[in-house]
């Protein structure tokens, strides 16, 4: 079931982004179809989840993951939600530690035997959670510096106030899914 939703949306976000390439390309719009090349990068990325042993992600974090594609990639960038809503991007960066802090939780238990659950302690399981969000989102603020060195200029329109308001939404969102995982350690 699984593996028919991650090609299904794979291929539906691929030719999508494909388009918008295509049509901005076609425009001269280097701007929309560096971002759109990026997108199918981005599409195609969970494909490579069928050549695991066992898939970790539930439907609902890979459903996640696009709407995360979808909100970043298309109307964060491309429709310019970043420049029409001051709110957008630190409200990306939220949802982004939430859904890397359950991404966590599912490496966790993917990670952790069962029987070794129980030894675990609550701190520890916060901490790898936590973690596991704070430095994506460090890894996503490189990313825009990155980009705004080499391609865009538009990523980091803000500065070092940008960057720091996404640290702290992304952190956030992570302690957020960590509580979440410390409650319901026991279920795990």
């Amino acid at each position: 079931m699984k593996r028919k939703w991650i090609i299904g949306l794979s291929c539906l976000f691929i030719l999508f982004m494909t388009a918008l390439f295509i049509y901005y390309f076609r425009k001269g719009d280097t701007s929309r179809w560096q971002v759109a090349l990026g997108g199918i990068g981005a599409s195609a990325l969970p494909l490579l989840l069928l050549f695991a042993k066992k898939n970790p992600f539930n439907l609902p974090i890979i459903i996640g993951y696009y709407i995360t594609i979808f909100c970043t990639i298309f109307l964060g960038s491309i429709a310019s939600f970043y420049l029409k809503h001051n709110w957008w991007d630190s409200t990306i960066h939220f949802y982004k530690g939430i859904l890397v802090g359950f991404m966590g939780i599912a490496l966790y238990k993917l990670w952790v035997t069962e029987q070794a659950r129980k030894s675990v302690s609550r701190p520890i399981l916060f901490l790898f959670t936590l973690s596991l969000a704070v430095t994506a989102s460090v890894l996503w603020e490189i990313y825009e510096f990155a980009g705004d060195q080499f391609f865009t200029h538009t990523m980091q329109r803000g500065g070092n106030k940008d960057t720091m308001f996404d640290l702290l939404a992304g952190t956030s969102g992570g302690l957020l899914a960590s509580l979440y995982a410390v409650i319901r350690k026991p279920n795990l």
